[in-house]
């Protein structure tokens, strides 16, 4: 991933960042820096909170990378997978509805959410919502389309 620009965001867009985050997540960011990194060859730009890739920016909306979401662990906007879907969704697959022990209630079709894992809940993949968090627990379906997980290119990015 190659860096395009690289520069220090102004305080109104830091206040918008922390405000959508606290709203969507019900995280508070606690920085002194925030540097957006645009990419070259990617659909993510990333935005550097204490000089660590924590915030993603995918299709525009500011969210936690898997990195920031076990800093800052989100209280909304989760779907906690059991054992068995770990490698799976660790691997970039898309989750399925047996593979889902919660979700949160306050998931929309169209979310970003994070995906846990349930025994450590730690964040193992960022995803899209394709139905409510009430609708995910079930037998059969496709319900969190894969956008950002561990091991993958914006994971391993390195300023």
């Amino acid at each position: 991933m190659e860096v395009k620009s690289r520069h220090h965001l102004r305080s109104d867009e830091v206040r918008e960042i922390e405000t959508s985050l606290e709203d969507a997540l019900g995280v508070e960011l606690d920085a002194d820096t925030y540097e957006l990194v645009e990419l070259e060859d990617s659909k993510f730009d990333i935005v550097l909170v204490n000089g660590d890739p924590m915030v993603v920016y995918i299709d525009d909306e500011p969210f936690l990378t898997v990195q920031g979401a076990n800093a800052y662990p989100p209280t909304k906007r989760v779907v906690t997978v059991d054992a068995g879907a770990v490698s799976f969704v660790s691997d970039g697959a898309d989750v399925m509805r047996p593979g889902i022990v919660e979700a949160s209630d306050d998931i929309e079709a169209g979310d970003l959410v994070a995906i846990a894992e349930e025994t450590h809940g730690k964040v193992l993949a960022v995803g899209r919502a394709k139905t409510t968090g009430d609708e995910m627990v079930g037998d059969s379906g496709k319900v969190v389309e894969s956008v950002h997980f561990v091991g993958d290119d914006l994971y391993e990015f390195v300023v």
